[in-house]
């Protein structure tokens, strides 16, 4: 890793560590789907007492919210945002998601719905710290 990026060592890893647990949710559907016998292609019933269910929307959302991550974590580094805040920013994302993935596979509603404000705040901070770097490209 060059010495420019060494600040941003945290939020780098956090990308990689997005990237994994992105994958094991994955697999996690995978192996319910097919212990599930479900067929492929076919809609999930919504239903949170459904572990198919919870696992595969456990995935989706993931989905919905990785691109902003990875676009805010990115831009930061290139903007040379302050890197405490975008390595902050990470760590609060990466824990709001994984507590958001162990909320929804054991069905804890209120929990799950917290992980998630706690994602969105860490997604806020990244945003944020490369706001802050803005009127200096104008």
């Amino acid at each position: 890793m060059t010495s420019e990026l060494l600040p941003y060592a945290p939020t780098v890893a956090g990308l990689w560590a997005m990237a994994a647990l992105m994958l094991v949710q994955l697999l996690i559907a995978d192996v319910v789907g097919i212990r599930a016998r479900h067929k492929p292609g076919t809609p999930v019933p919504a239903d949170h007492h459904n572990a198919l269910f919870r696992v595969t929307r456990t995935l989706a959302n993931s989905n919905e919210s990785v691109a902003i991550f990875v676009l805010a974590a990115l831009a930061g580094v290139l903007l040379q945002a302050d890197p405490q805040w975008l390595n902050i920013g990470t760590g609060v994302y990466l824990a709001g998601r994984l507590g958001h993935m162990v909320c929804y596979y054991a069905n804890w509603g209120l929990a799950r719905s917290t992980t998630f404000g706690l994602s969105l705040i860490g997604l806020a901070i990244l945003l944020f710290a490369g706001a802050r770097q803005l009127p200096a490209l104008l």
